[in-house]
């Protein structure tokens, strides 16, 4: 919600989320299953502010979960897997824009079959700059020349 509605800087989602609808119309197909309990990793969008104030003191995207006695991602997509149950005609397998290894894995572990992963590579800036670096400390897909050069201020 930070982003995709309020217009954050900090992440990608809002980005992503129109890139995703705009690959859906150009393609004539798709689906975009959007998981509102999910802001801020899964820990809600009061705590997500908080991490805001933590972040602006020096601390990554993760380290401010945890600083608040919170999991780094709580996160979950099993719901994600039963709507792509009903949506996909007899199960075939689902082409995934994301780039986040959660995301998949959970999926599979839905008995979702995934036929191609395709990285969802856009507003990346130099407000996120850190905060990308972070997810692709933990795994997520990002491939070093999305990263822009500099973080604001330098």
């Amino acid at each position: 919600m930070t982003s995709d509605v309020f217009g954050s800087r900090r992440c990608e989602c809002g980005p992503q989320l129109h890139a995703a609808f705009a690959r859906a119309v150009d393609e004539g197909a798709g689906a975009v299953i959007y998981m509102s309990s999910h802001e801020g990793r899964g820990i809600g969008l009061w705590a997500k502010a908080v991490t805001y104030l933590l972040q602006d003191m020096g601390q990554d995207t993760y380290e401010a979960n945890t600083a608040l006695g919170l999991p780094e991602d709580s996160r979950d997509f099993a719901d994600a897997a039963v709507v792509l149950h009903a949506l996909r005609p007899q199960n075939r397998a689902i082409r995934l824009l994301t780039n986040n290894p959660l995301k998949i894995s959970d999926l599979k572990k839905g008995g979702i079959e995934i036929r191609e992963v395709l990285p969802l590579v856009v507003g990346f800036t130099k407000h996120n700059l850190r905060y990308m670096k972070s997810k692709k400390s933990k795994g997520h897909d990002i491939p070093d020349t999305a990263l822009p050069d500099t973080e604001p201020g330098t």
